[in-house]
C-alpha cells in the first residue's frame, strides 16, 4: 500500500475521524494510538461539531458548523445522528452519552408515526435501517424494530420503501437495511435468523454485480460510479462494497467489475476524489467537491485490501 497515502490520511491537517480509522486499518498503530486519536473525535474536528449543534430537544437542524446545511426537519437529526456512528465517535465518552440520552428523550418523529420516539423507527425501512446503524454504536437498539425490519425483506432478498406495492427491492433501501442489521448484530441485539435475513440480503447485491441489472446486465444508474460521503439513503458502488468489508464477507468473482470501477476512479496522484450529486448528498461540506477525498481514498483502500486478501 502507498506509504505517501497513508501519511497523507494521517496527517497533522487530517481529521481525528480519519485519522483514528486510518491508524486502525491502515497501519500497525497500537491499540492504545488508536484510542487517543479516536477520543479527539469529542474535542475538535467534525464530530465535535455536530456534537455541540445538538437541540435541547435532541434534535439537530438549527445552528451549527457552517460545513453543514441543514433541511429543516427530521432528516437533520436521522443524519446526523447516522453520521456520529459511522465516524466512530466514542460512545462511552461523556459528551456522546449526554447527546444519546437527549435524543432517546427529547426526539420523537412526529403525530404521522404516532409519536414514536427515535430509536424506535418510522414506517419506511430506508430511514429505519439508517435508524438501527445510528442506534447500534451506542446501545439503543429496539428489538422490535428490528423485527419490523426482518418482516418486510422481500423473495429476491432486498428491501424497498415502496413494498408491499413493489414486489423488486432497491438498492437504496437494501444497503440502509443491511447496514442497520449488521448494527444490531454487533450490539449483540438481533431475533434469530437476522444474519440469515442479512446475508440473502448481500446477495441479492452481489448477483447483480453490486450495480447491474439482474435481467439485462446493464449498469442501473450512473449516480453509482459517483462517491461522495456521507450519502444518505442514496447507495453507490463504494458503499455497498464497505458494507461487504465490514461484515467480513468473502468476496468471489461477482464482485470484480465493481472493484474495476472503484479503482478506473483512482486519479494520477493515487487518491480518489470527492464527487457529488444533487439532493441530499451535498448536506454535508465535509470535503471540497472535485478535490482529493480522504473519506474516499480511505474507504477505497481498505475494500481493494480486503479484495485482495
Amino acid at each position: 500500500m502507498n506509504a505517501d497515502l497513508i501519511d497523507w490520511l494521517i496527517a497533522d491537517d487530517a481529521d481525528p475521524a480519519i485519522r483514528w480509522q486510518a491508524l486502525r486499518d491502515l497501519t500497525d498503530a497500537t491499540p492504545d494510538a488508536v484510542a487517543a486519536e479516536r477520543a479527539r473525535m469529542t474535542r475538535e474536528g467534525w464530530a465535535s461539531d455536530l456534537l455541540a449543534a445538538q437541540g435541547d430537544d435532541g434534535s439537530w437542524g438549527d445552528g451549527g458548523p457552517d460545513w453543514v446545511t441543514w433541511q429543516g426537519s427530521w432528516r437533520d437529526t436521522l443524519y446526523t445522528m447516522w453520521l456520529l456512528a459511522d465516524m466512530g465517535v466514542d460512545p462511552d465518552a461523556p459528551e456522546v452519552r449526554a447527546v444519546i440520552e437527549r435524543v432517546r428523550d427529547g426526539f420523537d418523529w412526529g403525530e404521522e408515526f404516532g409519536n414514536n420516539p427515535y430509536f424506535a423507527g418510522e414506517t419506511e425501512e430506508c430511514t429505519n435501517g439508517m435508524v438501527l446503524k445510528s442506534a447500534g454504536p451506542f446501545g439503543e437498539i429496539d428489538l422490535a424494530l428490528v423485527e419490523r425490519v426482518l418482516s418486510t425483506q422481500l423473495d429476491d432478498g432486498g428491501w424497498n420503501c415502496d413494498a408491499p406495492e413493489s414486489k423488486r427491492a432497491s438498492f437504496h433501501s437494501t444497503i440502509t437495511v443491511l447496514e442497520g442489521l449488521l448494527a444490531a448484530e454487533q450490539a449483540g441485539v438481533a431475533p434469530s435468523g437476522t444474519a440469515d435475513a442479512r446475508h440473502r440480503g448481500e446477495q441479492y447485491l452481489m448477483d447483480r454485480g453490486m450495480f447491474r441489472s439482474l435481467r439485462t446486465g446493464e449498469p442501473l444508474d450512473d449516480a453509482w460510479s459517483l462517491f461522495a460521503y456521507p450519502f444518505s439513503w442514496h447507495y453507490d458502488v463504494l458503499r455497498g462494497l464497505e458494507h461487504l468489508r465490514v461484515a467480513g464477507v468473502t468476496p468471489d468473482d461477482r464482485v470484480a467489475d465493481a472493484i474495476e470501477l472503484v479503482e478506473s476512479r483512482r486519479s494520477a496522484d493515487g487518491t480518489w476524489l470527492r464527487d457529488a450529486v444533487a439532493g441530499e448528498r451535498v448536506h454535508y461540506r465535509m470535503e471540497e467537491v472535485g478535490a482529493p477525498s480522504r473519506w474516499n481514498t480511505l474507504r477505497a483502500l481498505r475494500i481493494l485490501d480486503w479484495y485482495r486478501r
